[in-house]
């Protein structure tokens, strides 16, 4: 009491002295880094598990530096909830406000001469049980938007995730070759010559493994671009001064890169390897654009980049070349799938089948063309699934949903180098995810897809506080213009003059 009276500071409670910031953070990381670890996290427990990591995250996310671009993506994000919460109470509701019962329901009824209970989902009650992993994804987003907000945890997720890859990718190597029968102590079935890591199919490791890839090479890119001199980059002269001058870090990040570049090869996954090298191409020439000579050097850049993926799979992916010469870049079974998916959209094109149902609604839909060696429980086509399940216009919505994330992650990449970093390693994995679930089923994966969409929310979070900045410096220099023009007066100077 005394030292009170004195003016001395009283001591703050020891609540005050937690960062609520810091915790939500370390939520995040964790939601980076885990995901892959147990098995892809494709079992419902598991995934609630994450759920509610991610939902404990966002209980302590600060929202005090939120700005208006972050609100509009959380609105727009929030629109897309409330129109997947309607097709979903569409699905499973006794008494659907709009939609219509699938007719299967009275075909089954008659067939039993039985009234049972009709519903929209072709499965009673299956979208509620099939909800986790859109509710995960969504909490990873948000929570990868609001820690965003802050620059330098962005920064460090994004290190995070990159350690993480490099973990997985040198378990999965070390266990392809000293125990390639087992994944953390489980027998593996399939893919036994190939490496999966802690994933089950080798498809979503090379995606996931991919991605890595492409962040370890944002990065290392950064770390060539500081340690050059200021000015245009000889590019004739660049391998000898990193030669000459070679830092640790350039060394650990050159290393790290191809230690998960050695993963994806090894996973022999046609289409993810092939859709990840040309991602990283694009990737670097987003990023030293500026720098790139024009006309004839810029071809002689693509030349030089082709070339070189084409020795990668060559020389260090003999496993993915084979498959390409011996299967061909296509794949027969995959396209009547396709064909037969797109007969159950024809037939249920508003509401879909329920979401979860695609193993239950495609074997009438089976084309008599498909082998019947294996059992499709997937359509390996996320697109294609996601809108014979929820219907054409709720598919339609997602789809532009990422196409404006996408070109919102790109619009940002006209700004500095340094602020490069976040918004073109999301960029980069966006592209990833997206196109190789065209083709593959990596983004129905709560252990990769959770990874991408907090990603996503840290690029946007970024992308958003880069475009106020060059809003904010537009709109000054347009001011310092026509002070200028105006002989050193505001135009309310000189209404007022005028006046």
């Amino acid at each position: 009491m005394t030292g009170t009276l004195l003016g001395a500071r009283p001591k703050r409670a020891w609540f005050g002295k937690i960062s609520f910031g810091k915790i939500s953070a370390g939520f995040l990381y964790l939601g980076l880094c885990g995901p892959p670890l147990l098995f892809g996290s494709r079992l419902p427990i598991i995934v609630a598990g994450w759920c509610a990591v991610l939902g404990a995250g966002l209980l302590f996310a600060p929202v005090r530096r939120l700005r208006r671009g972050q609100l509009l993506v959380l609105g727009v994000l929030a629109f897309i909830t409330l129109c997947f919460g309607f097709v979903l109470h569409e699905q499973v509701a006794d008494h659907p406000w709009v939609a219509q019962f699938n007719p299967v329901w009275a075909e089954a009824s008659k067939v039993l001469g039985d009234q049972l209970t009709p519903s929209v989902s072709i499965v009673r009650g299956e979208p509620l049980f099939a909800l986790g992993p859109s509710l995960a994804n969504t909490l990873a987003l948000v929570l990868g938007l609001l820690v965003g907000a802050d620059r330098n945890r962005a920064l460090r997720a994004v290190r995070v995730l990159a350690w993480a890859g490099v973990c997985y990718a040198v378990y999965g190597i070390l266990a392809l070759e000293l125990d390639p029968t087992h994944i953390l102590g489980r027998e593996k079935t399939a893919y036994v010559g190939d490496l999966t890591s802690t994933f089950i199919n080798r498809n979503t490791a090379a995606a996931y493994f991919g991605s890595c890839s492409c962040i370890w090479l944002v990065l290392l890119c950064d770390t060539i671009r500081k340690s050059l001199p200021r000015g245009p980059i000889e590019w004739r002269r660049l391998p000898g001064h990193l030669l000459a001058k070679t830092r640790t870090r350039l060394l650990v990040r050159f290393v790290m890169l191809w230690v998960c570049v050695a993963a994806m090869l090894m996973t022999s996954s046609r289409g993810g390897v092939l859709v990840s090298l040309a991602i990283m191409m694009l990737v670097f020439l987003l990023y030293f654009r500026r720098e790139l000579p024009r006309g004839k050097g810029l071809l002689t850049v693509l030349i030089a980049g082709v070339g070189g993926s084409a020795f990668l799979l060559q020389v260090l992916a003999g496993n993915v070349t084979d498959r390409i010469e011996t299967l061909g870049l296509g794949d027969v079974g995959r396209l009547w799938t396709y064909r037969s998916t797109l007969r159950i959209i024809a037939d249920n094109p508003w509401f879909g089948t329920g979401l979860g149902t695609f193993a239950a609604a495609f074997p009438p839909y089976r084309s008599d063309n498909m082998s019947l060696q294996y059992a499709w429980d997937l359509a390996h086509s996320t697109p294609l699934e996601f809108a014979s399940e929820m219907g054409i216009p709720l598919a339609f919505l997602v789809a532009a949903a990422w196409i404006a994330a996408i070109l919102v992650l790109a619009r940002a990449l006209r700004g500095r180098k340094r602020d490069m970093i976040v918004p073109l390693s999301a960029f980069g994995v966006a592209l990833i995810a997206n196109l190789h679930s065209f083709i593959d089923f990596s983004l129905q994966i709560a252990g990769y897809s959770i990874v991408v969409f907090g990603l996503v929310g840290l690029g946007l979070s970024q992308a958003a506080q880069i475009s106020m900045s060059q809003t904010l410096i537009g709109e000054k220099r347009s001011a310092n213009a026509s002070k200028e023009l105006s002989g050193g007066q505001t135009p309310e100077d000189i209404s007022v003059n005028s006046i």
